[in-house]
């Protein structure tokens, strides 16, 4: 009779087993499905604001496209004007308008754009971080700006009269090709530029301190090594180290910039 009696004990809570191993799963799935939502309102917060990034850029691009002669006339000058130049295609002319066209919308748009990205990210931030994140945001498209000026008024002066007179042998250059040699070279300087603010605002949020950039300063040499062979549209050593110049300047003010906004 006992034994009879504690198996009938042993069997009646199977059912409540089963059921509490089905409220668990079934809390877990609400945790994931949760999770889920939370990752999907996240993504479609960034397409939001990606969206009205690329807006502005469109906004912006037609109304450098109102100035894209000027600034075509402008951007010529170090090769004498545009008579300097031969188009040999039917859309090259079309092609290079709307290059730079689209730098000149990327240039003025830059505001909107990092203040898009800005307010993805302050949600996830502290008050005073959130902050300085709007802080930079102006410094961020003067930073941009300053590294095509100095592209310009540096770099371009330098690089264009050795390329078409090296040899002494007479270049006639193609619009597309000088065209997107000056604006890839802009915009990338232009974006390098931004690395001291960016060291500082990461410093400031506590996710970097100069000390590291200093212990990896060989590492930082080699990326920036890659990065100016990649910016150069030759490999010849001037116009490597014109660039190479620049960047280590840039990673040694960012590093500064670090200490600085490391410190409490």
């Amino acid at each position: 009779m006992k034994q009879s009696g504690l198996r009938s004990k042993k069997r009646r809570p199977r059912w409540r087993s089963y059921l509490g191993a089905f409220n668990r799963a079934h809390k877990k799935a609400s945790r994931e499905l949760n999770a889920s939502l939370s990752l999907l309102e996240h993504i479609n917060e960034l397409r939001k604001r990606l969206f009205k990034a690329l807006g502005a850029v469109v906004l912006t691009t037609a109304i450098s496209a109102y100035f894209a002669t000027q600034a075509i006339d402008y951007l010529a000058g170090p090769l004498g004007g545009r008579d300097a130049l031969v188009s040999i295609e039917v859309t090259e002319n079309i092609a290079i308008f709307m290059r730079v066209s689209l730098l000149g919308g990327l240039l003025l748009g830059m505001p909107v754009i990092v203040y898009q990205i800005a307010r993805f990210v302050l949600p996830g931030l502290k008050k005073n971080e959130r902050w300085w994140l709007l802080i930079g945001i102006p410094f961020a498209s003067i930073l941009f700006a300053g590294g095509m000026g100095f592209t310009w008024f540096v770099m371009i002066p330098t690089a264009v009269p050795f390329l078409t007179t090296f040899l002494d042998i007479t270049t006639q250059v193609r619009p597309q090709n000088y065209f997107e040699f000056i604006t890839k070279l802009m915009a990338w300087i232009g974006l390098s530029f931004e690395m001291p603010l960016i060291a500082f605002l990461l410093a400031k949020f506590k996710i970097i301190t100069g000390k590291q950039l200093i212990k990896g300063w060989r590492y930082a040499l080699v990326g920036i090594s890659v990065l100016a062979a990649a910016i150069t549209p030759t490999v010849d050593p001037v116009n490597m180290g014109l660039v190479m110049l620049p960047l280590c300047g840039l990673y040694i003010f960012s590093i500064f910039l670090a200490w600085i906004g490391g410190r409490n």
